[in-house]
């Protein structure tokens, strides 16, 4: 009998894998022009402040940092944590409310992980982030996709999915959706935590865009309307400082936070301390709020240049305009397929995300999500004109 032989469990059965992942080894090929990812720009990344604070901190502490660390998290952390999502987020929590996590991907798993048995439901926004709902399926739970309007996921529909399916979970993504860009309008995020208690269903509040707000106005997370306990809010630096660091932060009632705990300790038993310790640094000394708006400036100048070129691109039916975060979602003209014509582009020198992955069951072949974070303007002006030229042969063809 050979290795090949071997039976795998049964929750791999239908996973293939991240389609934004296999993507990613085209940014390899000299010269592509990556419109595919979600990864901040280079000039993004802080790796002087980084650095001096590494050594500062190491030389502080070094020994306490260096060595295993509590599951539930750096205390210093979850202490400047507590200030910060009240500020940012409009909802308050104690420190003991608050796990730190290795990434807030690690967050969904651990919820899931705590949650669902085989063959639970879970609501998500059609489309969605498709890592989370990879990590959903590994859980073998069912899936259940809500449409989404200019508001975000519809409200309407989702009680009537409450009622009917009663699922065990609602995930959601706020604000500048992944992958839409959309943001969720006040009157359904204040609704959506009235149906979670109303219905006894989980609301997995996924957060990581917030930050990067080039217009409109801030609005209070969902948890910031609950009464109950029933939202579980995610979040990450990822974005904002680096995700290289692997920083993160789930809030939520401490019963549910135990069992997440638990589940940590059998993972990875604690977040990499120092990088606790570095984020905790730029929380207390406001480094953050500074280093945000600097990089949404620039941010803000790629997302424009890429919605002007989008608006005379060839074979683009129709776009959503975001506020802030890092996505732009099209549609192409009835009868385009953007996963076919991927190819064509990639040979042209510039990728994207075929918008099909983002949806549950698949479909919506005339879709595509664009990341502008990534080039800089000059790029995403000569990429733009790549997609042009392929999508309007195609229109010719």
């Amino acid at each position: 009998m050979t290795i090949d032989s071997i039976r795998y469990a049964s929750r791999f059965d239908g996973i293939s894998g991240s389609a934004i992942r296999e993507i990613f080894k085209l940014l390899a090929v000299p010269g592509m022009i990556s419109f595919a990812g979600g990864n901040p720009a280079a000039s993004a990344l802080p790796d002087e402040a980084c650095a001096e604070l590494a050594r500062e901190l190491l030389l502080e502490k070094g020994k306490t940092l260096l060595q295993y660390g509590a599951t539930e998290g750096y205390g210093p952390l979850r202490e400047s944590l507590a200030p910060y999502l009240k500020d940012r987020f409009s909802f308050t929590c104690a420190p003991d409310e608050i796990l730190p996590v290795t990434g807030s991907t690690q967050a969904m798993d651990l919820l899931c992980k705590a949650l669902i048995d085989p063959g639970d439901k879970v609501v998500v926004e059609n489309p969605t982030f498709l890592g989370n709902m990879q990590a959903i399926r590994l859980y073998q739970a069912q899936l259940v996709p809500v449409d989404s309007d200019d508001d975000g996921i519809r409200t309407d529909e989702l009680e009537e999915v409450f009622k009917k399916e009663h699922p065990k979970m609602l995930y959601v993504i706020p604000t500048f959706q992944n992958p839409t860009g959309r943001t969720l309008s006040l009157a359904r995020r204040r609704k959506i935590a009235e149906l979670a208690a109303q219905y006894g269903v989980v609301i997995a509040e996924d957060d990581p865009y917030r930050d990067l707000r080039y217009t409109g106005e801030e609005l209070p997370a969902i948890k910031s309307f609950d009464t109950e306990g029933w939202v579980a809010f995610m979040g990450s630096f990822s974005k904002v400082i680096s995700p290289g660091l692997r920083v993160g932060f789930l809030a939520a009632n401490k019963t549910l936070l135990r069992k997440c705990t638990i589940g940590k300790q059998s993972s990875d038993v604690h977040t990499a301390n120092l990088n606790q310790a570095i984020v905790d640094a730029y929380l207390r000394r406001d480094l953050l709020a500074p280093h945000v708006q600097r990089i949404c400036l620039s941010y803000a100048e790629q997302m424009n240049t890429m919605l002007g070129l989008l608006a005379k691109c060839g074979g683009v039916a129709r776009y959503i305009r975001p506020q802030g975060g890092l996505f732009i979602f099209a549609e192409l003209n009835d009868g385009m397929d953007a996963g076919k014509l991927l190819t064509a582009c990639v040979d042209r020198g510039v990728a994207y995300v075929p918008g099909t992955h983002f949806y549950a069951f698949g479909g919506h072949e005339n879709t595509f999500r664009l990341n502008f974070s990534m080039s800089s303007v000059e790029q995403i002006k000569q990429g733009m004109e790549k997609l042009n030229d392929v999508f309007t042969a195609s229109m010719r063809s």
